[in-house]
């Protein structure tokens, strides 16, 4: 039994609501905000390096068998992003092999990402490969806990006709994540119980999300997978051949005319072979910039502050500037959201940091605005 994983960096987003702070030319992943030196791709690479051993092994090849880890090191660490930032992925990935970095042509969502991948992966190590596809933008707090989860996920996937999904254990009732809702216990895996998935849920109004933590057969969707190749193929045949059997036909030249479709809508709301491990190894997919809060925020101190700032009576405030020299002075505020970078300075409601994606509509529609974007 094949018990490698083999995993996969999704690196293609915008992350348009970490506007202005993330643009065209330095994308969410590119940027830290967890006070650290690294970036959130570097952060999603190490993470995934350290579960293999942390070294490169041009020389080394495979762990012992039974090994459920990772492959040592960058030789088997696959990253797929869009063609406007390739050239960035490289810049904070140096140690990459140009051979694992695919890049596509055109975005056309996570389904089309998974079916060229897998391809990928399944022409170079077989059909048997399990693969890990993991977002490169999200938080993880406690690697051992999530090396032990990827332990348990690749021993269903590599045992099971499985699409194995990672689902976090919910701590509030969220309206901004899609729910997965579990059903029937299929057994443990590394001591994690694992569950047949009943059925995926966008993202819900509150009264909804109240009612499936109430519950307790709900996790909220990670957004990571962990499959064989050969079985989420077979499923893309029979559920969206429209993405795979262009791909298989004309390779990534394909591409741009490609349906753009994410994979929870092509495939994972479609399949019988769904599982879902729910798991709690603190999680956050740092989706706007309230996020920060989340991560940073304490008891002892009124605001998030990541810039010099001088305050009157503000408090629940989110406060960055990039430039170290810049000052913001607040008087009076509570609960906004003040970012300020470059010839840019946002100035938002907490609750409405999800519009920021309008305002870009707005300046993408007026050419004086270009180089804002």
């Amino acid at each position: 039994m094949n018990t490698l994983l083999f995993p996969v960096i999704l690196a293609g987003g915008k992350g348009e609501r970490f506007w202005p702070l993330s643009r065209k030319d330095r994308p969410k992943q590119f940027l830290s905000l967890d006070g650290s030196s690294r970036s959130l791709l570097q952060a999603t690479a190490d993470r995934l390096i350290e579960l293999g051993g942390g070294e490169s092994s041009a020389a080394g090849g495979f762990p012992e068998a039974g090994d459920w880890r990772t492959p040592r090191g960058w030789d088997f660490l696959w990253v797929i992003t869009s063609s406007q930032i390739a050239e960035g992925v490289r810049q904070q990935l140096p140690d990459l092999p140009v051979e694992n970095l695919l890049i596509e042509s055109e975005g056309r969502d996570t389904a089309a990402a998974v079916a060229w991948t897998s391809l990928e992966i399944k022409q170079r190590y077989g059909e048997d490969a399990v693969i890990g596809f993991f977002p490169a933008d999200h938080w993880i707090a406690d690697q051992k806990a999530f090396a032990h989860t990827l332990s348990a996920a690749t021993q269903l996937a590599a045992s099971t006709a499985a699409i194995v999904t990672l689902g976090i254990k919910p701590t509030f009732p969220s309206t901004g994540y899609g729910y997965i809702e579990q059903g029937e216990k299929i057994g443990s895996f590394n001591e994690l119980p694992a569950y047949h998935v009943n059925r995926f849920t966008e993202k819900p109004n509150r009264e909804t999300a109240e009612t499936f933590l109430s519950t307790g057969r709900f996790s909220w969707n990670s957004g990571m997978f962990v499959f064989r190749a050969g079985v989420v193929l077979k499923e893309l045949h029979t559920h969206a051949p429209e993405i795979i059997e262009p791909l298989e036909q004309h390779g990534p030249d394909i591409y741009p005319q490609l349906p753009k479709k994410s994979i929870d809508y092509a495939l994972m709301e479609k399949t019988t072979l769904a599982y879902v491990l729910p798991v709690d190894f603190g999680w956050d997919d740092l989706g706007d910039w309230n996020a920060i809060e989340r991560l940073l925020k304490t008891e002892e101190t009124p605001n998030v502050e990541l810039a010099t700032h001088i305050g009157l009576d503000t408090q629940g405030a989110i406060i960055y500037a990039s430039n170290p020299e810049d000052v913001v002075v607040t008087i009076g505020l509570e609960d906004v959201v003040i970012v300020r970078d470059r010839n840019v300075t946002l100035v938002v409601k907490k609750e409405r940091t999800q519009e920021i994606k309008q305002i870009l509509k707005i300046l993408q529609s007026d050419s004086r605005f270009t180089d804002l974007l």
